[in-house]
């Protein structure tokens, strides 16, 4: 039976939320802990509202349950959620095509082109969550997606990948036309393009981000309608990906209130 593992304090509670909210039949859930300081004690206090076990360990148990996690995902902070029985596809994770359908009238939409790095996946899901993202696109091949990623993804997400819904999708290009065929404009982020301060978003917009390596892809950036750019004063290239999405959003959001 497959099982999934959560640390930090921020991803471990919001997937107990989010598990509150849902039937948990198939899922066998348990909290491991040590040491229960403030933080600790808010989450056992959730967990138990919801019918979860809590079991208190000693502090080399819990390192012993996370050896198989990812280097950054060890850093459990004395408590651990466990949870069997999970499909190895994050609940979050939506069909586009079923998703376009219904899509709201005033959508912000983020695509991600071989942004690789599940540190920098997870911080653009948390500026997702907090600046109201409607859905975060990434590609099958190419991207943060694996069982490993996933779990540090929640992690660097401090818990909003439980809520911000993901597409996984195999052809950016086609999505992206889908998507300008649905009425959204898409603009491509680039040092080259229209100043962030001149960009009046429409309404259903898309934002594509590419790697810091080597950017958007050829095609995808020709399906583009425009391309948006963020002045800065610094001394070096550019801002990381997830830091530069971030202050997207935030002005796309801005907007929007």
């Amino acid at each position: 039976m497959a099982q999934n593992l959560y640390t930090g304090f921020h991803a471990v509670e919001e997937r107990l939320r989010e598990y509150s909210s849902k039937p948990k039949s198939e899922l066998k859930l348990a909290i491991y802990y040590s040491k229960p300081g403030p933080r600790v004690k808010k989450i056992l206090s959730l967990a138990e509202s919801i019918s979860i076990p809590c079991k208190e360990v000693s502090q080399d148990e819990l390192d012993k349950k996370v050896a198989s996690l990812p280097e950054t995902a060890r850093d459990h902070r004395g408590i651990l959620l466990c949870a069997e029985g999970e499909s190895e596809k994050p609940r979050n994770q939506i069909d586009f095509d079923l998703w376009l359908k219904d899509c709201p009238e005033n959508a912000t939409v983020l695509m991600l082109d071989s942004v690789t790095d599940p540190h920098n996946v997870g911080a653009i899901i948390r500026s997702c969550d907090q600046f109201g993202a409607s859905l975060l696109i990434i590609p099958e091949k190419r991207s943060a997606s694996n069982v490993q990623d996933n779990q540090i993804i929640a992690r660097s997400s401090a818990g909003a990948s439980a809520w911000v819904n993901v597409s996984v999708v195999s052809n950016l290009v086609r999505t992206a036309q889908l998507l300008k065929d649905a009425g959204f404009w898409i603009y491509a982020a680039d040092a080259g393009g229209v100043p962030l301060q001149k960009i009046s978003f429409a309404e259903k917009t898309c934002i594509v981000m590419g790697s810091e390596g080597s950017g958007i892809s050829r095609l995808l950036s020709q399906t583009c309608d425009t391309s948006v750019s963020i002045p800065t004063c610094g001394k070096i290239d550019s801002l990381n990906v997830s830091v530069a999405a971030g202050v997207l959003l935030y002005e796309r959001y801005r907007q929007t209130v």
